[in-house]
């Protein structure tokens, strides 16, 4: 019986969302109270969630964090971490604990050697593997991401009335290799022959502002780093079209059940980290450049591409990504 399970996952966004449909089936099949472990960056997503009870944020002296969850006696641990950090608290607490392969062996010889031994699995199965053992099993709904009432962004008043219906591109990511360039995106703005939404965060304001200045357009908005995580995901949640990269947003897209096109860099599919829906049938489009043998690179990213051609995007067709965005909104 577990009646208390603490989850570790200190960080990202994308990753934290992606944990959420082992939270609520813990809490739903296992009626387990669920308290979760992140860093304080990320705290809000976590407490936004009502299928988590207590969310306890990483402190910089280590110490005091085992000292608080110590007081919990947590009847299992779930470390979805899964490195030095989270096994040094495990070892403290000295509680049952059940640990996720991150694959990190299997990753390293298809970025160094192409050697392929991923298994052919979303991180969603694989997760839920790791948690079968405590009875707990995937009910299908796919993501969750809760956006507070307060956080409701209203599109039209925002922005102009012209933006009832609009596209959403989301314009960075956590490293430059998995992003489109600005010049791709003025062209895309182009191409799209409607009103566009820019999103991304504080660093990449100056670059929706290069793109702004490329387009001299009244119909593209820069909404990079003037919203919250969770007002952007609120303008995403009323598109009508939505391009992402490998990304924080495209998990939270698909945990709103959007539509959505992904455009790969250096990173690819095999990783495991796809859009998830669960058992709905949500279309969504994939973009990558096929045959490169410098790709994967990285299973994370670069600034800039080590290879100094950045083929694995600027070889991207852009009116095929137009296509399919237009082939959404047609739907």
């Amino acid at each position: 019986m577990f009646k208390k399970i603490l989850i570790i996952r200190f960080s990202s966004i994308g990753d934290i969302v992606l944990t959420t449909p082992v939270i609520r089936c813990l809490r739903s099949q296992l009626n387990a109270e669920v308290h979760y472990l992140t860093k304080p960056a990320f705290a809000d997503i976590a407490l936004s969630n009502p299928f988590i009870s207590k969310v306890i944020t990483l402190s910089d002296q280590i110490e005091s964090t085992i000292a608080m969850l110590k007081e919990e006696n947590y009847d299992h641990i779930l470390d979805l971490h899964h490195n030095l950090r989270s096994a040094r608290i495990k070892l403290a607490l000295k509680r049952p604990s059940t640990s996720f392969s991150k694959l990190n062996f299997e990753k390293w010889l298809i970025v160094n050697f192409k050697i392929n031994r991923l298994p052919q699995k979303h991180i969603m199965d694989r997760y839920f593997e790791t948690v079968e053992r405590l009875g707990c099993r995937n009910d299908q709904k796919g993501l969750d991401f809760y956006i507070p009432p307060e956080k409701h962004v209203h599109v039209t008043n925002q922005f102009g009335d012209e933006f009832s219906v609009y596209a959403a591109i989301v314009i960075g990511a956590a490293h430059e290799t998995k992003c489109m360039t600005a010049d791709q995106i003025s062209e895309l703005c182009r191409k799209l022959s409607m009103p566009v939404v820019l999103l991304g965060g504080k660093k990449e304001f100056s670059k929706a502002n290069l793109i702004m200045d490329q387009l001299k357009s009244q119909h593209v908005r820069n909404a990079c780093g003037q919203f919250d995580i969770f007002e952007s995901a609120s303008i995403l949640s009323q598109s009508s079209a939505i391009i992402t990269h490998d990304t924080g947003m495209m998990h939270i897209a698909a945990a709103l059940k959007k539509p959505q096109i992904v455009v790969w860099g250096n990173t690819i599919p095999e990783f495991g980290m796809t859009p998830y829906y669960g058992s709905e049938n949500v279309v969504w489009h994939s973009f990558e450049i096929l045959g490169l043998k410098c790709r994967p690179c990285s299973k994370l990213g670069y600034e800039k591409c080590p290879k100094d051609h950045f083929k694995c995007m600027l070889d991207h067709d852009l009116d095929s990504i137009v296509q399919s965005a237009k082939s959404i909104l047609k739907n």
